[in-house]
């Protein structure tokens, strides 16, 4: 029985390490973001780079290697081989629009929390010592130099 709580105690202990938690957070934010730009390409996007190539469906282009076989009556006796690089070119698209916005957002991420940690390492500066003041500086120069004198 002690092992099976050593056992539990270092399975909480895992499971609540700041990682663990971030990462999981991280993988059901990147499902959703997925389905965003998913939408973004595939209902926004892919419609008006159709229409602006007259009307073309990019998931339906292929390249047919050996057409399907009919028999009389109309029925496929073999399948057609097809190379679709029209859903790899979706795919590369969904990509590619991912990458971008993933680039927009870390590089926001990273500006705020670089003025944060600024602002953050500005308060913490003790104040400098109030040094004489360029006329004062000035001043002993000249009283020190006739003295000399």
């Amino acid at each position: 029985m002690s092992k099976m709580s050593d056992v539990m105690k270092e399975f909480k202990a895992f499971i609540l390490k700041g990682n663990i938690i971030d990462m999981a957070v991280g993988v059901i934010i990147g499902g959703a973001f997925s389905k965003i730009v998913s939408s973004l390409v595939n209902d926004i996007l892919m419609p008006a780079l159709g229409a602006v190539t007259g009307g073309a469906d990019f998931s339906t282009l292929e390249w047919v290697i050996n057409p399907a076989v009919y028999d009389a009556s109309g029925a496929e006796i073999k399948a057609a081989a097809a190379i679709k690089y029209g859903s790899f070119l979706q795919n590369i698209f969904d990509f590619l629009i991912i990458g971008i916005c993933m680039f927009f957002m870390i590089k926001a991420v990273a500006m705020v929390s670089a003025k944060l940690r600024h602002e953050e390492e500005k308060a913490e500066e003790p104040a400098a010592p109030a040094g004489p003041t360029t006329e004062e500086l000035l001043s002993e120069i000249r009283d020190l130099l006739k003295e000399k004198a």
